[in-house]
């Protein structure tokens, strides 16, 4: 191997973009325990897809555009890896190969692209969600992921603190949900009817594999196996159960319950804050960190129904508001024993590295809301979006996959407790 190669780094690395891909089939547990029966495997199917079609669209052209050298101004990439030419077996992108790189960012641009699909749950249809992704990888992920990650305009211009994509990831999803909320508008009977989740033990079991894959998500990010990396994945631990309690007592004191969905929920805001700051504050910033987006976020993700746009899932009001939050808060708590250099407001920073983290999210959240909401209308306008209305009532799973999440009618006859087989009658005289 060439000189500076690291096995350990390699190894992390790949591990780690083994647990992030964990995350889309987590997510889609997440997702499909979320919403009505009716409708659960379709719901597992959008997120599902994501790793078929961004695959493919980043081997072709993605990762050139993401991580390809600039090819001006900072705000693209250029063609040079198309079909991911000059990533040999002596490439290395720091002290790792550059095919563990490219395939650790692949499993980031999956689920970002997969998280989108949370905001229009119950009424999107499955083939223009194909194309959408397709498209919004290469004109929405792909120019936000050079800008912070490969060496684009805000990594050189800004010098924000963004390890893992609180940026890229969390607030690019949050403005992007938006936006396809607004463009599909409501489902049928949003504010009427209950749309309650019908597996809450799916949310948790999903909740549960991104609370775990998201130690690769974050203490990968690192892109070596050292102090970088585990105090990342102390922090995303520290972050993620401090949510928790901050949202379960929001729930206590707000409505009088604490529910399995609000901690399921609050686990996530919490793992969704620390993205950003994983590796810019100490674990009692990110304890502080993380109960602040149990908090924000519990009560951010019911705006919806007061100001009547349905993000089905809480896109933008867990991981648009966690995003935000945690890549502002780094302007506060940011401390130079983790970062090596950069200080926020509360440690003697001044207020220099706040501004820059504010211009970034703006920006970002600008960019991508406006960006997916063209690119939303002019896929609603030249195939349509939103599936009939008969077709929403009767539940995606049957019109659109002929399927069924749970066959637990028996037509007629008894039922074989061992082979789950109609059993044969006894015979009688």
């Amino acid at each position: 191997m060439p000189e500076g190669f690291s096995a350990g780094d390699t190894a992390w690395l790949l591990v780690s973009a083994a647990l992030v891909l964990l995350m889309v089939p987590g997510l889609a547990l997440f997702y499909g325990g979320m919403v009505r029966v009716k409708s659960a495997l379709n719901m597992l199917m959008m997120s599902f897809a994501c790793l078929a079609v961004v695959t493919v669209v980043w081997v072709l052209a993605g990762y050139s555009l993401a991580f390809g050298p600039d090819a001006g101004g900072g705000l693209i990439g250029d063609l040079s890896h198309v079909g991911m030419a000059g990533v040999g077996l002596q490439d290395l992108t720091g002290s790792v190969p550059t095919a563990a790189f490219a395939s650790f960012q692949l499993m980031f641009a999956v689920i970002t692209a997969a998280l989108l699909s949370g905001a229009i749950a119950d009424r999107a249809k499955f083939g223009s969600w194909i194309g959408f992704v397709a498209l919004w990888v290469l004109v929405v992920y792909v120019p936000i992921a050079h800008w912070v990650f490969g060496g684009g305009w805000i990594a050189t211009h800004l010098h924000i603190l963004d390890l893992a994509g609180g940026t890229v990831v969390e607030i690019n999803s949050g403005a992007s949900g938006l936006a396809l909320a607004l463009v599909l508008g409501p489902r049928l009977g949003f504010r009427a009817d209950p749309m309650r989740p019908h597996s809450l033990p799916l949310v948790v079991l999903g909740a549960g594999l991104l609370w775990f894959g998201w130690f690769g998500f974050n203490a990968g990010s690192a892109l070596t196996a050292g102090g970088g990396a585990a105090m990342a994945f102390l922090n995303t631990q520290v972050a993620g159960a401090a949510a928790v309690c901050g949202w379960l007592l929001v729930e206590r004191f707000r409505d009088g319950h604490p529910t399995t969905l609000g901690a399921a929920s609050g686990a996530v805001a919490g793992l969704v804050a620390i993205t950003p700051a994983c590796g810019s504050v100490n674990p009692l910033g990110a304890l502080a960190i993380g109960a602040l987006a149990g908090v924000a976020c519990a009560f951010a993700v019911g705006l919806k129904y007061r100001l009547g746009y349905d993000d089905s899932l809480d896109v933008a009001g867990v991981h648009g508001v966690g995003g935000l939050l945690g890549t502002l808060l780094i302007g506060l708590l940011a401390t130079a024993a983790v970062t090596g250099g950069q200080r926020g407001l509360f440690f003697g920073g001044g207020v220099d590295l706040l501004s820059r983290q504010a211009l970034a999210a703006v920006v970002v959240g600008g960019y991508a809301f406006g960006v997916t909401w063209l690119l939303a209308k002019g896929v609603e306008r030249l195939v349509g979006f939103r599936v009939r209305a008969e077709d929403e009532r009767a539940g995606l799973d049957l019109v659109v996959h002929a399927e069924s999440a749970y066959e637990l009618h028996v037509t007629g006859g008894r039922v074989s407790h061992l082979t789950g087989l109609p059993a044969k009658e006894p015979v009688t005289d």
